[in-house]
């Protein structure tokens, strides 16, 4: 499989939400090689790459929880969800920084980092 075919299966299996650049891509599989996880073979100007005796170990413990299970169907409606209200929330951000008086700048900002700080207390389960 070659880098692009690697960035295409990697969206497809997380459903579209995670598409990683060439810039993320090449430099590990460079990386991998590297540790001899995989080896390269120039191919119609391509490099195809598979993994080794080490990479097939390798993947065979990672494939016990396989990254992409994070992206199941709820995780992926919240997901939207958030992004829709996160969207809403940088246009009514916009809205204030450029309308809004010293003052409303001034609330908004600590209305952010009160929000800033209630997101964390509940991934730390504190509130």
């Amino acid at each position: 499989m070659h880098g692009y075919e690697m960035i295409q299966e990697l969206e497809s299996r997380t459903g579209g939400i995670w598409r990683p650049s060439p810039g993320s891509v090449y430099p590990t599989l460079q990386l991998l090689e590297d540790e001899g996880l995989i080896e390269a073979e120039a191919a119609g100007g391509r490099k195809r790459f598979s993994l080794t005796e080490a990479g097939r170990a390798e993947a065979q413990a990672a494939a016990e929880n396989p990254p992409w299970t994070q992206f199941s169907d709820d995780t992926m409606s919240q997901v939207a969800d958030f992004r829709d209200a996160a969207m809403g929330i940088m246009s009514a951000l916009r809205q204030v920084g450029f309308n809004g008086t010293p003052e409303q700048r001034q609330r908004a900002l600590e209305v952010l980092n009160e929000t800033k700080r209630k997101l964390y207390a509940i991934l730390a389960d504190s509130e």
